[in-house]
């Protein structure tokens, strides 16, 4: 038991306003938490969720915006509750989802030429198949060892279609897609046999959003704050913990301190850190005194995490039929082909081409002269060093020279830049969720002074908003429950 009475004494800071944080903090100040202080960096709150209306009244979601699957899934049953979910066939298109190949979708060669909708329908259901059986653990022992990339190349070299440039090219977007949907910057640094670690929740596996965005769902547990909760503009510096040892400075009642940039200090009994992985690999090493074990260091340095960004391009008037929901460019030589990609990996020649890694251009929900292309990896880390009017003119060309409609110049650009704030994409270690100090070295110190959450500390839901929503209760409830014995 602690030193306070209960629930109502202790006091817990939690570092991060993205979903871990906010469900923490909802938490426990649902379970009777009176002291609870939720510290944000950036002026705004939601972590990676943000929700902007740049171009008309309608909403952009330029960071989550999906929920994935429905059963068990906490995000989807507040959406549905407080009837946030959108309806309706502009739904199933909402804002751009990643894995929907529909016949709508134009794929068009560097020549122009558009590739047939039998050989698209072929390569990407048989491509599905392949993925699914990574995914279900059902591979063979010879792709077990591989990674996701080398398996899908030996296992669709089998396939017919495998021996036509078409089916290649196919193949190769394939890829290039799937590392949108694994938030990695290749399938070469993937393994085939961990990505089964991923749990897909059932149900409707994209549950749009309605009209509010996300920023709906995010309201629904702000309300239940008290005003004064969140502070925001307010970077942590440090985190200094174990600060109380029996026989040691007696007048120092409370274990954490966590120090802002501007000098600020907070005390807590316990502080929940939240911080995306991205912060975490930044910051880990000189955040932390004592610093963070040696264990709980490795965990966030093997961690990969890739990047995915979403480049929105505004006309004045739409160029594309009525029929299309995408423009899919399929290369020649493309970025996840094998022999290009080895090719590649040595030096600095991709970056010359780092356009070749956007999959295609979709139709935007709510907005029909916008197109959305999607990018991931180092290519997409390269692209947020670029101005917005070089990425704009560049897509235009690719548009024009893809398609040969006649492209109109863009409007307006808005380029998501998330390179400083990661996804994850390898099995997140349970030793980055294990609290400290550890249980059996607790002798004579506080327990459960630094916790963590946030989507890269749950195990089978990495790269998702309701992993990283389950995160915060998970850590939440680990306190109430401390209190409650």
């Amino acid at each position: 038991m602690s030193s306070c009475s209960g629930p109502e004494d202790a006091k817990v800071v939690i570092v991060g306003s993205g979903f871990a944080g906010l469900a923490a903090a909802a938490t426990l100040v649902k379970a009777g938490f009176e002291h609870v202080l939720v510290l944000e960096a950036k002026e705004r709150i939601g972590g990676r969720v943000h929700t902007t209306k740049p171009f008309t009244e309608n909403v952009i979601e330029v960071g989550a915006n999906w929920i994935h699957g429905q059963k068990g899934n906490p995000l989807f049953k507040i959406a549905k509750e407080e009837n946030l979910l959108s309806e309706g066939p502009s739904a199933s298109k909402n804002m751009c989802l990643p894995r929907s190949v529909t016949p709508r979708d134009y794929f068009f060669k560097e020549d122009g030429k558009q590739v047939s909708k039998t050989a698209v329908d072929q390569v990407c259901s048989h491509f599905s198949k392949l993925t699914d059986k990574a995914f279900d653990d059902e591979l063979e022992r010879k792709h077990r060892k591989l990674t996701l990339g080398a398996y899908l190349d030996d296992a669709f070299g089998e396939f017919p279609l495998a021996a036509t440039e078409d089916g290649q090219q196919v193949f190769e977007w394939s890829k290039r897609t799937e590392c949108t949907d694994e938030a990695c910057s290749t399938l070469y640094e993937v393994s085939a046999s961990q990505i089964s670690n991923y749990t897909a929740l059932e149900g409707g596996f994209f549950n749009t959003l309605g009209p509010g965005g996300y920023r709906a769902v995010l309201d629904v547990l702000l309300k239940d704050l008290p005003s004064g909760t969140i502070r925001c503009s307010a970077p942590v510096k440090s985190i200094r913990w174990d600060l109380v040892r029996k026989g040691h400075c007696e007048e120092q009642r409370y274990p954490v301190q966590v120090v802002c940039e501007n000098g600020q200090s907070f005390e807590a009994d316990h502080v929940i850190v939240t911080v995306s992985l991205g912060v975490l690999k930044d910051k880990a090493t000189t955040m932390f005194d004592p610093p963070l074990p040696k264990k709980k260091l490795s965990a966030i340095e093997n961690l990969g995490f890739g990047i995915v960004d979403k480049i929105f391009l505004f006309f004045e008037k739409s160029f594309w039929p009525d029929d299309c929901a995408g423009v899919q460019m399929v290369w020649k030589e493309g970025p996840e082909d094998k022999d290009v990609y080895e090719s590649l990996s040595e030096g600095d020649t991709w970056k010359k081409t780092w356009f070749k890694k956007i999959t295609g251009f979709d139709t935007v929900a709510r907005h029909p002269t916008a197109l959305c292309g999607w990018i991931t990896g180092r290519e997409a880390q390269y692209m947020e060093n670029l101005q917005d009017s070089e990425i704009g003119d560049i897509c235009v060309r690719l548009l024009r020279s893809f398609t040969g409609w006649s492209v109109p110049e863009v409007s307006k650009t808005l380029i998501s830049r998330w390179g400083s704030d990661s996804h994850v994409y390898v099995k997140a270690h349970k030793a980055l969720a294990s609290p400290l100090p550890p249980k059996d070295k607790c002798r004579g110190r506080k327990h459960l002074q630094l916790l963590f959450a946030g989507e890269a500390t749950h195990v089978n839901f990495y790269t998702t908003t309701h992993g990283a929503y389950l995160t915060g209760v998970r850590e939440a409830e680990r306190l109430i429950s401390y209190y409650a014995d």
